[in-house]
């Protein structure tokens, strides 16, 4: 399932474009889902959106209400068994993104969001920037899916080091690609690990890219809780939608 989380009563066609197209190449079901905030909004909700799908030619989308605290989103995209979450990204949406990310802290699948100036994604071009951190290797299940189903041509851009973690895993990426034969360009970053996402995002618009993958902070610093994580500012600032994936914690030991 391939889950749009919406925050107000409109939806993008755009947004709805392109996630219909992507359950197609990935062979899922879509839905939206809603958060009510009491009990006699549901059906208002339900009835709202099943009505703007069946006028919009999107009658095959589910809809999802439920009354409950956004903060519940993990739990209920797990009880969806969503893939991928996409959020609507608006004007209103946009002033609580800092806390959506929080939300989305708990999700153990990639999310996007979409704002209204984008058009409907094609991902014939996929951007993944590799840093240092073992956890980059995650992105890796997630490009070669695109390059499998969505035919996406893939350039992996490790960051410019003085160690070699990011070519380590770009060189683990490769083998991935390599084992589904994908069509993919691996070019070196003029960044470190700390800016190679922001140069992405620079590489993306310059080739015309459609997506870039990048890595959620792990945990979140000083600055992370007093400015934000780099993430909120990447995607306040990016052009080209970002596909986050959260660190999975079991990759991790703890040391003494």
């Amino acid at each position: 399932m391939i889950i749009i989380f919406v925050q107000d009563t409109t939806v993008s066609v755009a947004l709805l474009q392109s996630v219909v197209a992507l359950s197609k190449q990935l062979k899922k079901q879509c839905g939206i889902l809603c958060m009510a905030n009491n009990a006699d909004m549901v059906s208002v909700y339900e009835n709202h959106y099943s009505e703007f799908l069946k006028q919009n030619g999107f009658a095959d989308v589910s809809v999802f209400v439920k009354q409950a605290h956004p903060g519940q989103l993990a739990e209920f995209c797990e009880q969806l068994e969503a893939s991928f979450l996409f959020f609507q990204l608006n004007k209103e949406s946009f002033r609580h993104l800092r806390q959506s990310l929080t939300f989305c802290r708990d999700l153990r699948i990639p999310y996007l969001f979409f704002k209204n100036s984008f058009s409907a994604l094609n991902l014939d071009k996929v951007v993944v920037p590799v840093g240092f951190l073992e956890e980059e290797i995650e992105k890796a299940q997630f490009v070669s899916a695109f390059g499998r189903f969505c035919g996406s041509e893939i350039m992996l851009l490790p960051a410019n080091d003085y160690g070699s973690k990011a070519a380590s895993t770009t060189d683990k990426m490769k083998t991935i690609l390599d084992k589904f034969q994908l069509t993919y360009t691996v070019e070196k970053a003029q960044s470190d690990s700390f800016k190679v996402d922001r140069e992405a995002i620079e590489k993306a618009v310059k080739i015309e890219a459609d997506l870039v993958i990048i890595s959620a902070s792990r945990e979140y610093g000083l600055d992370d809780i007093l400015f934000g994580p780099k993430e909120l500012h990447l995607i306040k600032k990016s052009p080209v939608p970002i596909l986050l994936v959260n660190p999975r914690s079991d990759l991790y030991a703890l040391c003494d």
